[in-house]
């Protein structure tokens, strides 16, 4: 780390919660290229194994700890297992979910319930399991895996975005008290756009045809790398992705004209136009069996790269960039300005006789 908040000589040990599948998989690899020590937390024993396997095979260490993080006594046990089996735990990272895509009106209080268990609480837990360590040390960095859906809510998805909504209220609380405390624990929030992952596969829906995320869509990859190089970088909050920016900015400006937009478009864009098996399973409260990795079904039409991440890391040699230019203009212009009396007292001099 750059910044003191970590003082480790050897590989990293970094903990994933949702980390056999999807952002958390990818996540999991790319930390995996630097020989890093990972404690990878998820239900789905499948595809925890398979992680299990990519992070050797790239040269580093993972334990696998079959875990519901909605269960608090669960996320501490596995906790300690992390820390008894690899090390004092560096990097915290919370990115588990589940959601359904419903109107609100059709969903049951035990959905509800369920997605806040998961989506919000599971944050909670694992953050202050990892501050119960990190604290005494005065180190560590604990990332949130947000979303513009913090900010800007879409139809369909009120329990998911209700969630989003409490992570980012309780890590901003959170932060405050550290600052208060002067602890030296980084408190990090990546906010997602759209990305091509398996949970749509197996999210819970009552929508007649096939959910899809928003477009434009990201690859997971794009994600992992900017979670890492958040890693080593604590920002209080990192974008990802100009319609990330746009949703967010926009919702602080014109949230009204948004919401009847949103209206108006919000269901067809989460569907694709292939109809759907009301009956299909869904991993709500059981995983799925099998290895789903990184990737869902929408591979064709996803990003690899984002100009708005590389600028967002480069923000400070723009910034000054910008400032520069700026500045130069100015001079121009000043001088410009001085040089016009000049010629104008040239021009309208009397004649000598």
């Amino acid at each position: 780390m750059d910044n003191d908040t970590q003082k480790h000589t050897g590989p990293p040990v970094v903990v994933v919660t949702g980390a056999s599948a999807g952002v958390g998989r990818a996540i999991v690899r790319r930390f995996a290229r630097e020989g890093a020590l990972i404690g990878l937390l998820a239900r789905g024993v499948d595809g925890l194994t398979a992680a299990r396997q990519e992070v050797e095979q790239a040269g580093g260490k993972a334990l696998v700890l079959p875990t519901d993080v909605a269960d608090a006594e669960q996320v501490e046990q596995a906790t300690a297992k992390v820390e008894q089996q690899l090390g004092p735990i560096d990097i915290w990272i919370n990115n588990a979910m589940v959601s359904v895509l419903s109107p609100a009106m059709d969903m049951t209080p035990e959905e509800y319930r369920r997605v806040t268990e998961v989506t919000y609480l599971g944050y909670v837990h694992g953050t202050l399991a990892a501050l119960r360590r990190m604290l005494p040390r005065d180190r560590g960095v604990i990332i949130q895996i947000g979303s513009a859906l913090a900010y800007r809510s879409i139809p369909l998805q009120s329990a998911y975005c209700g969630a989003k909504h409490a992570v980012q209220g309780f890590t901003e609380s959170l932060r405050s008290e550290l600052i208060h405390d002067g602890s030296r624990v980084s408190l990090s929030t990546v906010h997602l756009p759209a990305v091509n992952t398996p949970q749509f596969s197996w999210i819970r829906s009552r929508m007649p045809r096939h959910p899809q995320p928003v477009p434009p869509i990201y690859q997971p990859e794009v994600i992992a790398d900017a979670v890492h190089w958040v890693a080593y970088h604590p920002r209080r909050e990192f974008w990802i992705g100009f319609p990330t920016v746009k949703a967010i900015v926009g919702d602080k400006f014109i949230p009204g004209l948004l919401d009847h937009y949103l209206a108006h478009v919000g269901y067809d864009s989460q569907q694709t136009g292939d109809p759907i098996d009301p009956d299909r399973p869904d991993n709500l409260h059981s995983p799925l069996p099998g290895d789903y990795g990184a990737h869902g079904l929408f591979d064709g039409g996803a990003r690899t790269s984002s100009l708005q991440v590389w600028a967002n890391q480069h923000r400070g040699p723009l910034l000054f960039l910008a400032a520069a230019m700026a500045g130069l203009w100015l001079m121009r212009t000043r001088r410009a300005a001085d040089r016009q009396p000049r010629r104008n007292r040239a021009i309208h001099a009397p004649a000598s006789r």
